[in-house]
């Protein structure tokens, strides 16, 4: 393994634990990893140029050990008003963060509400740790969701159980969210980061075209019909086949040796 390097900012932390991966790890202790804009928008800037740089196979998002993110800035929400934009910084940062075609593992413990479970739910894979709780608690304050709470959850858990989070606040525990289907693996509290980084690093020696076309075929369940969703996979399967990493993908696998990947 590579040595580490890390570089801080305010708000965010840029480390490289592994070939092909990169760790991002909110950086707001002091308050609790609240998802105010500028970080919000340190995200999305670290995410585009991760998206760049082909030495960037898979990205893992973290927060502490004790928790994910607990929520907006309340100070940004008090000082909201009807008059504020719908395209706004925030909003084209969130739409930023979604759009990141490489894969995106978030690794969660403790708390995660409202923009955290917003933002853990633009992840592709979600490892937890026992003790994480995953809510979306707004409505206690008089909103609602404003991140995909009111959209992609419901993609993510069904109806029943996004309407019963959103309008009682109460949190899901890692085992009920896994058994929703809002995360993938629950380990042993402590352990999500560690785990995350396994499975990044396992992912990040795998042909990253068609990690990027099979990431994209499976976000357009919520867009396309199944005739449509069809079409458009097949597509994407004909694309890869002109690819040098699938003439690489069959040579290695004929003549039993580790394919080497080249993103081309």
């Amino acid at each position: 393994m590579p040595e580490q390097s890390s570089v801080q900012t305010s708000v965010l932390l840029r480390e490289t634990p592994a070939d092909g991966v990169l760790l991002l790890r909110l950086n707001r202790p002091e308050r609790r990893n609240a998802l105010a804009t500028p970080l919000l928008r340190d995200i999305a800037d670290a995410l585009s140029r991760a998206e760049g740089d082909e030495a960037v196979r898979c990205v893992v998002l973290t927060g502490t050990d004790r928790l994910f993110a607990a929520g907006a800035d309340i100070d940004e929400l008090a000082s909201g008003s009807p008059d504020d934009p719908v395209d706004s910084p925030r909003f084209w940062a969130w739409a930023a963060i979604r759009a990141f075609p490489k894969p995106l593992i978030a690794a969660v413990e403790g708390w995660c509400l409202g923009a955290g479970a917003e933002l853990m739910m633009c992840a592709d894979i979600v490892v937890a740790g026992a003790g994480a709780r995953i809510g979306q608690p707004e409505t206690g304050l008089g909103i609602i969701p404003g991140a995909g709470g009111t959209v992609t959850l419901p993609r993510l858990v069904g109806r029943a159980r996004a309407m019963k989070m959103v309008l009682t606040g109460q949190p899901l525990s890692a085992a009920e969210a896994q058994g929703a289907g809002l995360i993938a693996d629950v380990v042993e509290q402590g352990r999500a980061l560690d785990a995350a980084l396994t499975l990044a690093g396992g992912i990040a020696a795998r042909p990253p075209l068609a990690l990027r076309a099979a990431k994209a075929s499976i976000r357009d369940v919520a867009l396309l019909d199944e005739a449509a969703h069809l079409r458009a996979e097949r597509e994407r399967f004909i694309a890869l086949l002109g690819s040098a990493d699938k003439a690489e993908g069959i040579a290695a696998f004929r003549e039993k040796r580790p394919p080497v990947w080249r993103g081309r």
